[in-house]
């Protein structure tokens, strides 16, 4: 096929809300090429994405003005995604005032459909968009979704898109399934105009316990605990300058119970509690600081990462039972004997009060965990945040993807998260790019901005 016939097949593809270039990402690779515009209002956003997609056009500027025939070239479009804002749909935003506004922002694909009638659309949000409805006035005076009209807006959304010659489909998918280890749960929309059958991935990883990983149909989940960069160390919860809040000392006593002292089996990190002590151990799990969540298994899928994230790596150092002694298993033994066997829930002890009484026999002061038939006790607890390079890697970005650094600056910690936290997973976009376009060779062809 000669250049001229490669330009003159080539197709679009255009990322709306395209944040710092999750969506991006598991496109170019699913097509082997950059998308080639990229659009979102967050100049910082932007740059992170032109530095991880150079060859990519694109546009600081609300979605709402952008001429999509301008944007385009007049050139036709293969695949338009769109990830407009969840937060106002999303149930973790409660009783809370929403704004019409931003959840209407999901019309902006109704608007590309009208004008440059991309072959497919791609549309990802959070579940409760399939609620998307009318809002009325609380008590308060202020908007919330009317309960007796939801879904309404959604059913007209799909109209619309219908109108305009698309056939529709949309399921809710796990990043998880898909070989990314989060569970992170999102709708997808597709809309198709040229007569193709909308396709859906099939799962390709799944519980361990599944008979269809047991019979080598599906690979495992991938884990929190491949994410964890083992070198950095989790501070003692004990002798803290500031002591942490008692809802957090809580979540992690009741996540040690749980996930090291009641556990049949506990997770044990690849890492040495002491380069001199080759004997002792370090347990872990996750730790999740949010309202009613304790935490989970790091062997398991990390849970759902958000732009302000709540996930925490808890370490529990096991010492032989025989050679612990000191004040540090004094100190674990009072912060978790109001947890221990009694079930009282009881809110973490302030460490900066004294200790209860403790009595004289060593022995009674240890919380022992036993592992391979032998006796260890707990001789510190520590904890951490997660570091935003092992939250991308759970989100399933490349090692190579950058975000501490953008056009030689570093980024603050926070706003990496933030930059994460509201990306699409790129292995799942892959995955529904190849399950719709990758047999496609017109749509391969060409490289990104052929004129």
């Amino acid at each position: 096929m000669t250049s001229l016939a490669l330009n003159l097949c080539h197709e679009q593809t255009a990322d709306n809300f395209a944040g710092a270039g999750g969506a991006s990402e598991g496109i170019e690779q699913a097509l082997g090429r950059p998308v080639d515009l990229a659009v979102n209002h967050d100049a910082l956003a932007i740059a992170a994405h032109t530095a991880n997609h150079p060859a990519t056009r694109h546009a600081v500027a609300d979605v709402w003005d952008i001429n999509p025939d301008e944007a385009t070239g007049g050139q036709p479009v293969g695949l338009a995604w769109f990830s407009p804002d969840c937060r106002h749909h999303s149930k973790a935003k409660g009783g809370r005032p929403v704004s019409k506004s931003v959840r209407g922002l999901a019309w902006v694909s109704v608007r590309w459909a009208a004008r440059v009638k991309p072959r497919a659309i791609i549309l990802e949000n959070v579940e409760e968009f399939l609620d998307w409805g009318p809002l009325v006035k609380n008590a308060k005076g202020h908007l919330v979704p009317d309960p007796k009209r939801k879904g309404q807006m959604f059913r007209g959304f799909v109209r619309a898109l219908q109108r305009h010659g698309y056939e529709v489909d949309w399921r809710i998918l796990r990043a998880c399934d898909y070989g990314t280890p989060t569970i992170r749960k999102r709708l997808f929309l597709i809309a198709r105009r040229d007569g193709l059958p909308i396709s859906w991935p099939k799962a390709t990883h799944g519980d361990p316990a599944a008979p269809a990983v047991q019979r080598g149909k599906l690979a495992p989940y991938r884990t929190a605990a491949e994410c964890i960069d083992w070198s950095i160390p989790c501070p003692s919860i004990f002798g803290r300058k500031k002591t942490l809040a008692a809802a957090t000392l809580d979540r992690i006593a009741n996540g040690v119970m749980r996930f090291v002292v009641q556990a049949s089996d506990p997770f044990i990190a690849p890492v040495i509690a002491s380069a001199e002590d080759q004997s002792c151990k370090v347990a872990a799990f996750v730790a999740k600081h949010y309202t009613g969540v304790i935490g989970d298994d790091l062997r398991k899928p990390l849970p759902t990462i958000t732009a302000t994230d709540h996930n925490g790596l808890v370490t529990v150092s096991l010492t032989p039972a025989a050679q612990a002694s000191g004040a540090k298993p004094a100190l674990v033994a009072a912060f978790l004997a109001p947890y221990y066997g009694t079930g009282s829930g009881e809110t973490g002890r302030d460490l900066r009060k004294p200790l209860p009484t403790i009595t004289t026999t060593d022995r009674f002061q240890l919380v022992t965990v036993t592992i391979d038939g032998e006796s260890y006790a707990i001789t510190d607890i520590g904890t951490r945040m997660f570091q935003p390079h092992e939250l991308a890697a759970a989100q399933g970005f490349p090692a190579s993807y950058q975000f501490a650094e953008i056009d030689g600056k570093p980024v603050p910690k926070r706003t990496q998260v933030r930059l994460i936290g509201n990306s699409v997973c790129p292995p799942l976009a892959r995955a529904l790019v190849e399950a719709n376009f990758t047999h496609e060779q017109k749509f391969m062809a060409a490289p990104a901005n052929a004129a």
